[in-house]
This record gives C-alpha cells, sequence and structure tokens, in this order.
C-alpha cells in the first residue's frame, strides 16, 4: 500500500507560515532532499486553501509550485471549489474515504502538501504514514502552526535525520501508533 507523506518546511517554534501567511522565511538555496524525495513520489493530496495559494505561487514562479518537481497527480480536497486546474482531481465529500481509496491504488507514495484542516483530518484517520520536516532555524513567535491541539498522543520512530550548513535539520519520521 502506498504511504502518505506530511512534508513541509517548519520554524523551530512550530510554525508552517507568518502571521501573514508569510513563508519568506523558507530556504531555496540548494535541494534539502527534495530530489530524492520527488523520486518516491507520484501524487500529492492538497486542501483548498493551500491549492488556491500553490496556484497564484505558480503562476509567479515559472508555472513550477517547487522548483524540480515533476509531474504528480494532484488531488484537491475542497468542498467549495468547482473546478481545479487541468490535469487535477477535484475531491470533495468524505475526504478521508476518499484519500483511503486513493491510499490502496497501485502507485508510488503520496505527498500530503497541506492544508492544516486536510492534514489533521488524515492524521486523526491515521492515514498518514510518515512525517518529513524540514526544521529552518527560526522563531517566527507566530503564524500557523502545524499541529494543534489533539485528543491523543502520536508515538513516532526516527527513520533518518540529515543536517546542513545552513542550520535546517531534516527528519523524517514513521506514525507508530495514535493514541491515548
Amino acid at each position: 500500500m502506498r504511504k502518505v507523506i506530511l512534508g513541509l518546511a517548519i520554524t523551530l517554534d512550530g510554525y508552517i507560515e507568518g502571521p501573514n501567511g508569510e513563508y519568506d522565511w523558507c530556504f531555496t538555496d540548494q535541494d534539502y532532499g527534495l530530489n530524492d524525495f520527488f523520486n518516491r513520489i507520484d501524487a500529492l493530496f492538497i486542501g483548498r486553501k493551500s491549492y488556491e495559494m500553490a496556484q497564484q505561487y505558480a503562476e509567479n514562479n515559472t508555472g513550477e509550485l517547487v522548483p524540480g518537481m515533476p509531474p504528480l497527480t494532484e488531488y484537491v480536497f475542497s468542498n467549495t471549489l468547482k473546478s481545479v486546474k487541468q490535469g487535477a482531481v477535484l475531491l470533495s465529500g468524505d475526504i478521508v474515504a476518499e484519500a483511503r481509496k486513493i491510499k490502496e491504488q497501485p502507485g508510488k507514495d503520496i505527498w500530503l502538501f497541506g492544508g492544516a484542516s486536510l492534514t489533521q483530518s488524515l492524521m486523526q484517520a491515521g492515514l498518514v504514514d510518515e512525517l518529513w520536516m524540514s526544521v529552518h532555524p527560526i522563531l517566527l513567535g507566530s503564524g500557523k502552526r502545524l499541529f494543534e491541539e489533539q485528543e491523543h498522543r502520536t508515538h513516532l520512530t526516527l527513520l533518518e535525520s540529515k543536517t546542513y550548513d545552513s542550520g535546517l535539520v531534516s527528519l523524517r519520521y514513521r506514525i507508530n501508533q495514535i493514541g491515548s
């Protein structure tokens, strides 16, 4: 079965964007493991807000969401959007059931790109298999946190860690269990 991998840049104090939605603090000066990651995946899960933000970014940056990203099947989860770009798949309704169906299909792993509510729903349903966090050496102090309060503890096993000269630390964890 395919794995769902939550892969994001995050600040040391747990934020994925600044108070005004900014992510200008993200390092882009080198690969930071993205090309190896791209070899593992062939699909992307993305929520409406993240999708709209990504489309705006891509329009202003040669059409690429992430530099060097290969063509992926983009699954956009939204109950309000009526259409998405050509080649993307719009999913609405029971997002957990839809994500589970896709996860059971043959293929490479799936990148859970964002948003916060999609991430929270898939985490609570136990559909996220790995966390790949690129921890940036900055304290934002406010903004949007990656994880909101949870009802249960989530136990993790470290699979890989790598430290870069820039101070960025890449951490990859397997999610073992969600429980009390």
